[in-house]
């Protein structure tokens, strides 16, 4: 979508007159359908072409409370603009998913949202954990914005570890009050968006004590500031955490509690309860109470598929106008994307974010599925989504951080400077590799729930969809798999060597059990061996769910849209093939022959997506305020659009800095 009306740089007009489909067709099918289409430009227009949203001065020149401050301003501009669109008659939750998680909310807030948790976080836990009650009492004034909130969980000395948490919530059944306190610095509650300076209430995660029994992590509204004042109120201890590599709009900070007295109903009791005699009532689930973190994950999952777009669009079309170094020597220099390295970085990536994006499409439905089946109460799926969330959030935002990387060091030295974005896009994926659980920790959790479902395969019992592989693991006559390979063939190879690495996984920690060691001692001397495992089943899942929702697109277009799509899938399905080649080379029956087609395979795919590469990312349709990268303007005009960048340097408003005078030229004129 251009996003001005200069010259087109030549090189990207040829790269797009070369293309093989439909942009236009590849992005409604990309967003969702014509109505989506239009609503997602209409609210592109409405907010980047308001000039209370323009950047007068590029961030990364503002000071770290000056950036704060520009954050909290240009968000508030923002949701008066969604209510605006709201009396316009242009309302619907994608609104704020556009602003919350979205490309549109980080092209307008580059360093993140400070409101972000509030609506991510505060509302989906009040609705989540909170009695019909509950809810009526707070979502409405917290839907408005008449109170902001956040969600504290994570504290100094824990993070995803819930059990070691040490804030305390001590039932009083004298005066039908909860207690709040941090008893150690380390209970400090540290790490929430939007809980520095922004919230004034907020969701905290405490350890549950009543008739002096502790009954676990429980959650609870707590007023942190003034209505009015928004000073902090008796008790409380908030501040914010300091600078980060990223995300430093969104005021992420510390609380202590000192004795905080809150009444018995702050406690949301949808799940868990606690009677006035302080009689404790167990939720059905005790997984219930991680809702909240799960519906981040999905988002998570999705988030990561958009900001690798970004970096891919970026580099890609860079790539296009970079000429350097000659192929022929007898040749001008070369467009940097005819480089088959250049290709190699980018390509990949480029599926990856299209696979990811179409994954946790499938996973939003599932997570959908099986809340309504909680609202039932059947918890049977539960564990399920529990673990392919776990992984995928841990495998999508790796490969997302190490993809935007990639990105970045595809486009040189240009790729380095801060106005190319690519930092600030890293600062936000690779943050994802941390919050809302680490990456291995979730792993190990995945690992957990496939080692259940082992035991349950073993046991002949049925599988549900996202383990079935197992029983057919376990039904074959041979341990290394013939290799095959087709789109299926390597689909089951993956399989094969997720299964085969759980099996030896599940036999060593027998193995150490029966030398001695406790149940938990072999699990973490196997743990190694359990996290890959889950990378493994992931990965699996990934190239099966990618399949399978690609097919399903593919009805839906036109064949050359269908072609692109497919060999998109491919390139990513023959590189998920080849980076596992050492697994493959152990469960299956591959052969130096067998890894050499599989090589020409996947260059061959690259060869397929060349021409067509400069219009996949064009249809991504993300506008040049988006994207935020002189580097990845839709006209190509890279070097101007640098130049225009560097003359907003403050050091660049005077010919002289003071400097000069005061420390350098007395130094010059001074005798060494």
């Amino acid at each position: 979508m251009p996003s001005n009306s200069g010259t087109i740089n030549k090189d990207l007009q040829a790269e797009r007159d070369k293309c093989t489909f439909n942009n236009e067709e590849f992005t409604l099918w990309w967003v969702g359908g014509e109505t989506k289409l239009k609503e997602k430009r209409f609210r592109e227009d409405f907010f980047l072409n308001d000039p209370e949203l323009q950047e007068k001065v590029p961030l990364h020149f503002l000071s770290h409370k000056e950036l704060y401050e520009e954050s909290v301003r240009k968000a508030t501009v923002a949701f008066r603009k969604v209510r605006k669109m709201q009396e316009m008659g242009q309302d619907g939750v994608d609104n704020y998913s556009a602003l919350l998680g979205g490309l549109l909310g980080t092209g307008i807030l580059k360093q993140g949202n400070p409101l972000t948790v509030h609506y991510v976080m505060f509302l989906p836990a009040i609705l989540g954990h909170g009695t019909p009650e509950q809810q009526a009492e707070w979502f409405g004034r917290a839907w408005n914005c008449e109170v902001i909130g956040t969600y504290a969980q994570t504290e100094l000395g824990h993070g995803t570890f819930l059990r070691g948490l040490e804030t305390t919530a001590t039932y009083d059944e004298r005066t039908k009050e909860f207690v709040l306190h941090s008893p150690t610095l380390t209970a400090y509650k540290w790490w929430p968006g939007g809980l520095a300076h922004t919230a004034n209430y907020c969701v905290v995660m405490a350890q549950l004590f009543s008739k002096g029994k502790c009954h676990g992590i429980q959650p609870f509204i707590v007023q942190l500031r003034d209505e009015e004042t928004h000073m902090p109120l008796k008790g409380i201890t908030i501040g914010e955490i300091g600078n980060k590599l990223g995300m430093n709009g969104v005021n992420n900070g510390f609380l202590g509690f000192d004795h905080v007295r809150i009444p018995r109903k702050n406690m949301l009791m949808k799940n868990a309860k606690l009677l006035e005699d302080g009689t404790f009532v167990k939720p059905p689930s005790q997984a219930l109470t991680y809702g909240t973190m799960m519906f981040v994950r999905v988002v998570i999952c999705r988030d990561m598929a958009a900001y690798l777009s970004k970096a891919v669009t970026i580099a890609v079309r860079y790539s296009a106008v970079r000429r350097q170094s000659h192929i022929n020597p007898d040749q001008p220099e070369v467009q940097v994307i005819d480089h088959l390295t250049q290709q190699y970085k980018l390509f990949p990536a480029l599926a990856k974010s299209i696979i990811f994006k179409l994954t946790s499409d499938n996973l939003w439905e599932m997570y959908n599925q099986v809340t309504s089946e909680l609202d039932k109460g059947d918890l049977e799926r539960l564990p399920e989504l529990h673990a392919i969330a776990c992984c995928l959030k841990a495998i999508t935002t790796a490969d997302a951080a190490t993809g935007v990387e990639v990105c970045r060091l595809a486009c040189g030295g240009h790729g380095y400077m801060t106005c190319s974005n690519f930092y600030g896009t890293y600062g936000m994926v690779t943050a994802a590799c941390t919050y809302e659980g680490e990456n291995t920790v979730l792993l190990l959790q995945t690992a957990r729930y496939l080692m259940k479902a082992w035991q349950q395969a073993l046991r002949g019992q049925e599988l549900v969809p996202t383990v079935q592989y197992l029983g057919r693991f376990l039904s074959s006559k041979t341990r290394r798999m013939e290799w095959d390979d087709s789109i299926g063939g390597i689909i089951r190879a993956l399989q094969t060597v997720a299964a085969g690495k759980l099996r030896l996984a599940a036999e060593h920690i027998e193995q150490r059990q029966k030398g001695g060691a406790t149940l938990e001692e072999a699990t973490n001397q196997t743990s190694i061996e359990l996290a890959r495992t889950a990378d493994a089943h992931c990965r699996a899942f990934l190239v099966q769910s990618g399949y399978e929702m690609i097919e399903k697109g593919c009805e839906m277009v036109s064949p050359e849209v269908a072609k692109v799509l497919r060999t998109i899938y491919h390139l990513y399905a023959y590189d998920e093939a080849l980076k596992a080649l050492g697994d493959l080379l152990r469960f299956t029956t591959i052969s130096e022959s067998d890894i050499n087609r599989l090589q020409a395979k996947l260059e061959g795919a690259l060869a397929e997506l060349r021409p067509n590469a400069v219009g996949i990312v064009d249809s991504f349709d993300i506008p040049d305020g988006v994207l935020g990268s002189p580097l990845g303007a839709y006209d190509g005009n890279v070097y101007e659009r640098l130049y225009e960048e560097a003359k907003k340097s403050p050091l660049n408003q005077e010919p002289v800095n003071q400097s000069f005078h005061m420390y350098l030229k007395p130094f010059m004129k001074s005798s060494l």
